[in-house]
Parts: C-alpha cells; structure tokens; sequence
C-alpha cells in the first residue's frame, strides 16, 4: 500500500513529502518530476508568486541511482521567497509582522482559527494554501512512473473556465498536444481565447474564476478495487483523493450527475465480446462496482472561485468583531489549467496505489509476475 504525507508553510522553508510503499526497482525520472512540478505554475491567470518560485525536487532518500530501494523515498521542493519572510515565518522566533485578523470567506481561515485556538489566522493560510499542492504534484509525477511500464498512461485538460467550455473534442487526433501548448488547457483555439478574454475582465474586476477540469487513465487493467468492501471501492479512492484538493467542490467520474438525468438504457454500456470484452461506450467513465472495467477512467472535478479577492468581501474581525473587510493574500485571479495537474497527480497515486495492491510485491519483478500471470488468466475468461 502507497501513502504519504507533506508538509510545510506557503512562506516557509521548504515543502517536504514523505512516500512510502514504493517499491523496489522502480526507475524514476526526477526531469518528469521537475516537468510536472513546471506544468503546475504555468496557466493565463497566475499571480506574483509564480514569477518567484521555479520549483525544482531534491529527492533526499529512497533511490539510489536513479532507482528505488523499497525504503520511504523523501522529496524536498525549496520556497524561493523564504528569503523575504524568514524574519516572519521562523521556526525558533518571528517578529509577528503581517499577523491576519480578518478571515477571508471561502477560505479555511476562520474555522481552522477556531479549531486550533490560533489568534492569528497566518497560522492556517500559511498551511491551507494551495502551495502545498506541488508537494502533491511531486508525488504524483513519482508514483505514475510504477504503472507507465504497464501501458497505463494519464492526461488532462481543462473542460471550462468559468462561463466559458473549451469546444474541442477531447477524443480527437493530436487533442492533448494542443492542450499541453494552451495556456488554459484548452483544445480549440476559439475557446482559449474567449477564457482568456473571460480572465482579464474577472482580473480586472477584482474577481476570481473557477472551472471545471478532467483527468482521463488509459489502459488501466481489469479489477483494480474491490466491490467486496466500500473502502476498497477504486471510484470512492478516488473521490476522496481528489475532493481533497484544495478549492474541489464536487467530483464526478464518468457521466456523473448527467446519470441522474435520464434512463437507464441511454446510461449502462452495452456489454460485446471481440477477442476480449469491452464496453461500446464509457458513460460508466471505466468504473463499475467500484472496479475499474478495462475502459478508459475519467475524472472531473469542478473547482470554486479562489477565496482571495482583490476586491474583497465583508468579513468581521477575530480581534474586535467589527465588521471589515477580508484580508488580501498576493493571489490568482485564475489556477483552473494548474488544478488540472495537481487532480492528474491525485488521480495517479490512486491509481498507482491500486495497482500495487492489486499487484503487490516487494519489488518491479514480483509485481510483473503477478501482472503477466493476471492478463494470462483473463485471456481464457
């Protein structure tokens, strides 16, 4: 079983994760880490803080030339602007500048307050905030480098911005080139223009936009979850793991909520045998039961409005009560193209935990036996 934990503060040292359960013998990339961190901080809309930061990985234990050893693998990604806030954010003192009294609605400010007994809601938004995702990001772009061996492949892109949804067909020649070259994740050229056009007026209204975006897993095995226990179920794992992402109000796999809609002969896909089985559409989005069917697993999550606003909302203080307005962290007015990496990195650690489960070995060349002697098995099913 793979699992992990991060730490650390948006201003502070550093972001540090710790994975465990990787096997041993897993050949790692750390570019393909480095180049999924990049992706993250790109997007038409990013503020300030993406001008500073060029996050790069140290893999500080866990993988000695270039491999893994089947021990906790820790990876380290330095805050650039630490710099600038050593004096305020430090371990052993801190002169208590920039102390926030006036919680942002939407944010976790207020309650994570409350429940902690922190008088200064720096104390959360210094954890809370979406910089811990790269942390994220990194684990993902570690942990898919298990399952590629295997054929199992992840991609993303963003479905809308806003009022604006991208027109291209996600299954057309070339779609992921176009969206990898597209500074709002999009496919189709009109599209990207009118979201770009959608951001600089909500920017320029002191506003924020949020979106919709989808992680697709191709080639993905019959049988990864179980059906036998709910906490086993692959599309309940996946939920989670994604709806934990910071600003994720809502996930849907498949045709999601569009099945509530209408009957159930335009939702089930048909069922055909042609040297194997298959299904001759995926509304079920490549899960049934809780385990995934062979088909392509498609994931979408819709994230909110960032809760920074520069034109900020009525809020009351900690401190007096009174009513003020809510505080102004440095922001973005639009993070829906960097969301869709940090949910493609959620997606990936499920799926990679999935698979060594399913597969499980204490090394690459037990989990191929395994593997092989599976899709051996399924052929004369």
């Amino acid at each position: 079983m793979l699992r992990y934990f991060t730490a650390g503060e948006t201003h502070g040292k550093c972001l540090t994760v710790i994975i465990e359960g990787v096997p041993a013998g897993v050949r790692i990339s750390l570019d393909e880490i480095n180049n999924q961190l990049a992706k993250r901080q790109k997007g038409y809309g990013r503020g300030g803080r993406m001008l500073i930061e060029k996050d790069t990985a140290e893999i500080l234990s866990g993988i000695r030339g270039g491999i893994t050893l089947g021990s906790p693998i820790a990876i380290k990604i330095e805050n650039r602007d630490w710099k600038n806030w050593s004096d305020i954010m430090g371990t052993e003192s801190s002169n208590g500048e920039k102390a926030v009294e006036f919680p942002r609605p939407g944010h976790a400010d207020l309650s994570g307050g409350m429940k902690y007994n922190h008088h200064d809601l720096r104390n959360v938004l210094e954890r809370a905030s979406a910089r811990e995702t790269a942390a994220r990001v990194a684990v993902g772009a570690l942990v898919r480098q298990i399952i590629e061996p295997f054929g199992i492949t992840l991609n993303s892109r963003v479905v809308s911005i806003g009022e604006v949804a991208d027109a291209a067909n996600p299954d057309s020649d070339g779609f992921y080139a176009r969206v990898a070259d597209s500074p709002v994740g999009f496919g189709d050229a009109d599209s990207e223009k009118k979201a770009m056009e959608y951001i600089d007026n909500i920017k320029k209204s002191g506003e924020s936009c949020g979106g919709v975006v989808e992680t697709a897993v191709k080639g993905v095995p019959v049988g990864l979850g179980s059906y036998v226990h709910y906490d086993r179920k692959l599309d309940a794992r996946l939920a989670f793991s994604v709806m934990s992402v910071q600003a994720i109000k809502g996930v849907e796999i498949g045709m999601g909520f569009g099945a509530a809609m209408t009957c159930g002969s335009n939702v089930h896909d048909e069922i055909v045998y042609e040297n194997k089985f298959r299904r001759e559409t995926n509304n079920a989005g490549g899960i049934e039961g809780g385990m995934s069917n062979g088909e392509p697993i498609i994931v979408r999550a819709a994230m909110k409005p960032i809760p920074t606003l520069y034109n900020p909302l009525k809020t009351a203080s900690i401190i007096d009560k009174k009513e003020h307005k809510a505080s102004v962290e440095r922001s973005d007015a639009c993070a829906v193209p960097a969301c869709s990496v940090v949910v493609e990195a959620a997606v990936a650690f499920e799926i990679a935990n999935a698979f060594v489960e399913k597969f499980g070995g204490d090394c690459m060349e037990d989990i191929k036996a395994s593997y092989d002697a599976y899709e051996k098995r399924l052929k004369h099913y």
